[in-house]
């Protein structure tokens, strides 16, 4: 039985690309792809935001001397790249998906419409949404939980490379705590940065969770069910 039947699920760009850390890794999207296609099998209605951080990095680029707004405008673009890498790769799974970007990107993919992503995830056709919100300065993590409330999503899913929130990161200290859950308000104080502080405010006001589990096979239909997996995030 599934715990969330609507949710939005957010994949770095990086996971995608697999051990090379650029660009896409054919094996890499198809199991992710078909992850998520049992997903819906299952009953699940998906909502999907990737970053681009496989490609290009808005923050990465500022920092070599590029101006932030036109480093995060190509981000925008290396986020459609992969929306529709992952859509044909749903697609050679036998699942229906769709693109739907911030900004006009016709005839590469639609444009953003709230009621047809609610309908269209009701169908049981997946929903990449692309180009993050649409302008410079805010994070794929910020667009993950806008798109999340816009679509009336029962949680936010983020897939990591750690099982969950800890005190402090676990690659370089091994004395860092797992929480199996915490509050937004904790998040915010221990100044976690599993995500940036505006998704984390904007989740709080909704009153939206967030669950944040390691991308393995076979780990996202487990969190959607009853399985205890990761860290969930709370009021």
């Amino acid at each position: 039985m599934l715990k969330f039947r609507r949710c939005l699920l957010k994949l770095s760009g990086e996971a995608l690309a697999g051990g090379s850390g650029h660009g896409i890794d054919d094996k890499t999207i198809q199991w992710v792809a078909a992850e998520i296609a049992n997903s819906v099998k299952a009953g699940a209605q998906i909502g999907l935001v990737i970053g681009g951080g496989n490609f290009v990095r808005g923050v990465s680029a500022s920092a070599g001397g590029m101006n932030r707004a036109a480093g995060d405008a190509m981000g925008m673009l290396a986020t459609v790249m992969n929306a529709i890498a992952m859509q044909d790769a749903l697609e050679k799974q036998g699942q229906k998906a769709e693109v739907m970007s911030a900004v006009k990107m016709e005839p590469l993919c639609g444009s953003f419409d709230r009621r047809k992503a609610i309908s269209l995830m009701e169908s049981g056709i997946v929903v990449l949404f692309a180009a993050g919100t649409g302008n410079p300065f805010f994070t794929t993590d910020t667009a993950a939980v806008l798109r999340a409330v816009e679509s009336e999503c029962n949680v936010v899913m983020k897939a990591t490379k750690v099982d969950g929130i800890y005190s402090a990161d676990p690659v370089k200290d091994k004395t860092a705590v797992k929480f199996d859950d915490i509050t937004y308000e904790d998040i915010l104080k221990r100044n976690l940065t599993v995500m940036d502080t505006a998704a984390v405010a904007l989740a709080r006001e909704h009153k939206l969770p967030v669950l944040v589990f390691k991308l393995a096979k076979g780990n996202f239909i487990n969190s959607l069910t009853e399985n205890r997996i990761g860290t969930f995030v709370h009021d």
